[in-house]
């Protein structure tokens, strides 16, 4: 499960700590793919009424997959030969 949570955090999918109505899943994927985060919760509320039922089996497991934004450290970058010194 740890590898999955890597792989999520190295693409950008991460649930944001301050923007989370419940488990901040579609704040993260709005994130991710660069529009609102209402917008996300309204597709996802849309898409629950046109297929309903999958959404609720999706949503706890990306909830426990997806990392939080707090527990996401990024290893040390290598410095770029003659660019500045952190």
């Amino acid at each position: 499960m740890n590898t999955v949570s890597r792989a999520f955090a190295r693409q950008g999918l991460v649930r944001p700590r301050g923007s989370r109505i419940l488990g901040g899943v579609c704040a993260g994927i709005a994130r991710r793919l660069g529009m609102g985060e209402w917008t996300a919760r309204l597709l996802f509320v849309l898409v629950l009424m046109v297929l309903p039922g999958s959404q609720i089996l999706v949503y706890p497991i990306l909830w426990i997959l997806m990392p939080s934004e707090d527990q996401v450290v990024e290893a040390p970058r290598p410095p770029v030969p003659g660019g500045p010194l952190r």
